[in-house]
């Protein structure tokens, strides 16, 4: 299994209403992509680059989930600090 096949697997494991989740390969690694189901959101993206060191680790499934939970966190507060009801 590749770096991108082991990221893709790990993606399926996580489904949520309102954010969609994307992986593509990006140098020696892969980049993960959390993209907004919402409409209209002015931080539309937003992105983390895993190395495949990080991929081939044993705990990289663990790694992955505390990653994808910190990101989203991130990812959550950028868009509500950005967003024009916060003024």
């Amino acid at each position: 299994m590749n770096v991108l096949e082991r990221v893709t697997e790990e993606l399926r494991k996580y489904e949520h209403p309102f954010f969609e989740f994307s992986a593509r390969e990006k140098d020696a690694g892969v980049e993960l992509s959390i993209r907004s189901k919402i409409p209209n959101v002015l931080s539309p993206e937003y992105k983390i680059t895993f190395s495949e060191r990080d991929i081939q680790s044993t705990q990289f499934s663990w790694t992955f989930q505390k990653l994808l939970y910190d990101c989203l966190t991130d990812y959550i507060v950028e868009l509500f600090t950005k967003s024009p009801m916060t003024g």
